[in-house]
């Protein structure tokens, strides 16, 4: 960490003036640096050919530091894996830092640190920004926006309109790990094994799932706020067709899965960071699950179930002992500032 004048953010590093300078210089240009950010504008002038995904997204996640991840990794993967969910190949990001006066510098350092690493390991630059200073009480530390641009895959065809009944819907990993995760750190849970988010860039196993089976991947959405039941009812309702999903075919952690249980939380509506749903082609299903169990962050997918004609704009889950019921919808807040 570099040295700098104050211990903790004060008004003063808002102001425009020479602590904002200082702190910007020694801290996001120095460990961000690249040619545009290097040009310290209010904008960038990016080269991009061809069709483009743009995102924005904010981060108000608490605590800010939780195990396996922080708010800084999370606003970098969060907006890389929405682009890789319209099959874009993301290339620049913007950052924007709402930073409240009294936050202990090494954490915004550690913050910063973490988006540095998160951006390399996606592959993308953070080429613009912003940072205001709020009054201690008005911010809860930090919150974070980042936008991003990505170019399209040249095979990718994602879109809801394209999903067709038969096509089969895969989890690429364990689900509500995420929200598990923040739950236990705030709750002081305590399990046999540190229960870790599982926030994650998920843009280089998009980019082998779409080099190899391009237009075969009709849809791709990541489960966040809402879990996998609230993307399911989602494209049951656009699309005004069924989907039918098996509760034994939903890979869950067996500690993720006790502390649901104890918590008294169905897993299908907790968030994820490092997971998405693929709908696919019914041929091209197995050489999809081939695909993500060959990377260690698509090892645990499975395919949980299938779209059909019948019941439509329902989401239907058949349990173990054969029962069927409809999986509505989320009503009210279940896990508050999760992401």
């Amino acid at each position: 960490m570099p040295k700098l004048d104050f211990d903790v953010i004060t008004m003063g590093h808002g102001s425009g003036g020479l602590l904002t300078h200082r702190l910007l210089e020694s801290g996001v240009f120095n460990l961000l640096k690249n040619d545009q950010l290097d040009q310290q504008h209010d904008g960038a002038i990016l080269n991009i050919s061809g069709p483009l995904a743009f995102t924005t997204d904010s981060y108000v996640i608490s605590p800010i530091f939780f195990p396996g991840g922080d708010i800084g990794e999370l606003a970098v993967n969060g907006s890389v894996n929405d682009l890789a969910m319209c099959g874009a190949i993301p290339k620049y990001l913007s950052l924007g830092f709402i930073l409240e006066e009294g936050l202990p510098m090494a954490d915004f350092w550690k913050i910063l640190v973490s988006i540095k690493a998160a951006s390399e390991r996606a592959g993308v630059h953070v080429v613009t920004g912003d940072t205001k200073v709020v009054e201690k009480g008005k911010g809860d530390g930090i919150f974070i926006n980042t936008s991003g641009i990505g170019e399209l895959h040249p095979s990718a065809r994602i879109h809801y309109s394209r999903i067709q009944p038969g096509d089969k819907i895969i989890v690429s990993g364990f689900v509500a790990t995420h929200g598990i995760a923040i739950m236990s750190q705030r709750k002081g849970l305590e399990f046999e094994t540190t229960i870790e988010s599982d926030t994650a860039c998920l843009n280089h196993l998009v980019l082998r799932l779409l080099d190899r089976l391009g237009e075969d991947v009709h849809f791709m959405r990541d489960p966040t706020r809402g879990g996998v039941a609230t993307v399911l009812n989602e494209i049951a309702g656009q699309r005004r067709m069924g989907v039918e999903i098996k509760q034994r075919l939903i890979p869950v952690h067996p500690q993720v899965e006790g502390a649901c249980e104890m918590l008294g939380l169905d897993p299908l509506y907790v968030a994820n960071e490092g997971l998405f749903i693929a709908i696919v082609e019914e041929g091209a299903a197995l050489t999809a699950l081939d695909i993500l169990r060959a990377d260690e962050l698509g090892a645990n997918a499975a395919v949980i179930g299938q779209v059909v004609q019948a019941h439509p704009g329902q989401v239907v889950i058949e349990s173990p002992i054969g029962g069927r019921r409809v999986v509505n919808y989320l009503t009210g807040e279940q896990l508050p500032r999760i992401c």
